[in-house]
This record gives structure tokens, C-alpha cells and sequence, in this order.
């Protein structure tokens, strides 16, 4: 092995710069609590590391070398920087155990996770927190990547996700509905409407708003809706509704996020089934309407799934928080 291929051991830099500060190897062991015979291995082993002498032995006190008076405050400058570098990593590692990271469905980042948020810094004192918002299908990702602690999505118990199928622990907050809505035309009817014979004016074949495929509530409501379908009948029985129809409805338009669809639908372009959480206001102010029957209607949790590894302690208090009692 070479001498440039040695390896180093810094603990050979802070004895070069005591003995750089002395000139006196006994002083300069005594004051690193190291055995005289010991250190001066140290001094070598560093000299051979660099290649050349750094101090001149004959001269009382030691002196530095050419060599070595151009290596000490490079050396100086090195050591500052990775007691910087240390310094920084640490604090960068007890932001890390402070703070929380989420990644949350565009439509509940928007509706439900600032008031929700809110009631948990009410209980809990938080660090810095990070938000991500995405479809459900790239929040998923994250979190199966480690990139975040939790998720916040709506879910189904009889459409499961990828964090259901690998089993990750998961809380309901709370329950949404995704309703079929509407513009409303003059008299109020909805201009869409999914049982178009009983709504006067409306269209035969209402155009619907549609979710795409990495849309969270795009796969509920696909699912749910071919269930509804392939039990057209008992549901019509179950509901006093006759001729309850297949929703082969023409599709105008598709996107991911919840939010585009409900302004295509205030528009009049179409009907999309939305979270109620989202629609409320519309609803009760008459800029939406409801665009079916209560059996339209598909019943949805509010999800909080975690890292199935232990977390931070701000993560676990939190978790623990939203625990059921």
C-alpha cells in the first residue's frame, strides 16, 4: 500500500495541530492524554499518509516543515468544516425527529386537512411540518417509498388500496359521500340528472365528469357504481325506484382532482359524483344540485394511514392521538 492509499485517522490531525501549537512532543502528548511513544506514531503515520516530513525534528522546538506550514491551515480550515458539517447534520436530525411529513389527496388538502390539522395543534405542540398533495395513486407511492409518515385519503371498504393490500396501519377521521351533482337549470332541476324521466328539463343522456385512472375516488366510485349496476334490481326494489339503469352515461371529460370537476359542473358541462365535503356551500346555496336519487349516492372514509416502522416522536404522539377510544 502507498502512501497515499494509507488510511487516516483524524484523530492524527488534532495531534498534529497540538503539536504544531507546542513544538515539544512531551507537551504535545500530555495535553492529548496520549503516551509520548504513541503519539509520535501518530505524527509519522500522518507524514507518511501525506508523503512528506511536516516537521523538522532537529530543530528545538519542533518546527513545521515548509510542507507542513502550507498543511496547517488547510488542515485548519478542513477540521473547521467538518465540525460544521457535524454540527449541521445533528440539527438537521433533531428537525427531522421534530418535525411531520404528509402527503394528502388535492381534495382534502384543500377541504378537510387545515381543519383537522388545526384540532391537533390545539392538542399537540408540533414541529415544522411538510405537505405534499397529490392523487391518491402518487400518494401511495410515497409512502410505500418511505418519502413521507402519513397519508390522508378517502377510502372504501369495499375498494382497497395498495396501503390496504400491504397492510398498513390505518385510522378513519371521519365520513364524506361522493354525490352525483349538477348545475341547476332555470327552475332549479339539475341540467345532468341520472334519472332523467323524473327531472323535467334536464338531458336524456346527462354527460358525466369523470375521474381518471389515478384518481383515489375515480376507483371508489367506478367499483361502486358497477356493483350498483350488476344489482340494478334489488337496488330499484330496495329503493322504490323503477328502472334503475347501468351508468353507461357518455364521459365529457376526465381529470384527477376533485376541484377541476367541480368547476366543469358549475359550468354546466356535466354531472361528477364529489365529496360532500367539498360541495357543501354549492349545495346549500343552490349553485350545485343533486344530480340523482339517494342510491346514487357512494358513502366514503376519511383515512389516515402511517409507516408501518416506528417514527418520530411527533409522528407516534400523533398517532396516538388520533387512536380510537
Amino acid at each position: 500500500m502507498g502512501p497515499g492509499n494509507r488510511p487516516l485517522d483524524l484523530e492524527w490531525l488534532e495531534d498534529f495541530l497540538a503539536l504544531a501549537d507546542c513544538g515539544n512532543f512531551s507537551r504535545a502528548a500530555q495535553a492529548r492524554s496520549i503516551a509520548q511513544p504513541a503519539f509520535s506514531r501518530h505524527i509519522r503515520g500522518l507524514e507518511e499518509w501525506v508523503g512528506v516530513a511536516l516537521f523538522d525534528r532537529s530543530a528545538h522546538p519542533a518546527a513545521l516543515t515548509a510542507a507542513g506550514a502550507r498543511f496547517l491551515p488547510l488542515l485548519q480550515e478542513t477540521l473547521a468544516g467538518l465540525q460544521a458539517a457535524r454540527t449541521q447534520a445533528r440539527a438537521a436530525h433533531e428537525r427531522d425527529a421534530a418535525s411531520l411529513s404528509f402527503a394528502a389527496t388535492h381534495v382534502l388538502s384543500l377541504t378537510f386537512f387545515p381543519r383537522w390539522l388545526g384540532g391537533i395543534e390545539a392538542q399537540l405542540r408540533l414541529g415544522p411540518i411538510q405537505t405534499l398533495s397529490d392523487s391518491s395513486h402518487a400518494c401511495e407511492d410515497l409512502m410505500l417509498q418511505r418519502r413521507v409518515q402519513f397519508v390522508l385519503c378517502h377510502g372504501h371498504a369495499a375498494v382497497p388500496g395498495r396501503l390496504d393490500d400491504a397492510a398498513y396501519p390505518t385510522h378513519r377521521l371521519s365520513d364524506d359521500v361522493l354525490m352525483p351533482v349538477s348545475a341547476p337549470g332555470p327552475g332549479g332541476e339539475p341540467l345532468h340528472a341520472l334519472d332523467a324521466s323524473a327531472r323535467p328539463g334536464a338531458m336524456e343522456d346527462p354527460a358525466v365528469l369523470a375521474y381518471s385512472e389515478a384518481s383515489g375516488l375515480g376507483r371508489i366510485v367506478r367499483t361502486v357504481l358497477n356493483a350498483h349496476a350488476a344489482n340494478a334490481p334489488a337496488n330499484a326494489a330496495s329503493n322504490g325506484v323503477d328502472n334503475v339503469a347501468a351508468p353507461a352515461f357518455p364521459v365529457v371529460f376526465t381529470a384527477h382532482h376533485a376541484v377541476l370537476l367541480r368547476t366543469l359542473a358549475l359550468e354546466g358541462r356535466g354531472l361528477a359524483w364529489l365529496p360532500l365535503s367539498l360541495v357543501a356551500d354549492d349545495l346549500r346555496e343552490g349553485r350545485l344540485v343533486e344530480g340523482g336519487a339517494a342510491h346514487w349516492r357512494v358513502p366514503v372514509e376519511i383515512r389516515l394511514y402511517r409507516q408501518p416502522a416506528e417514527m418520530s416522536a411527533a409522528a407516534e404522539a400523533l398517532w396516538r392521538l388520533m387512536a380510537p377510544d
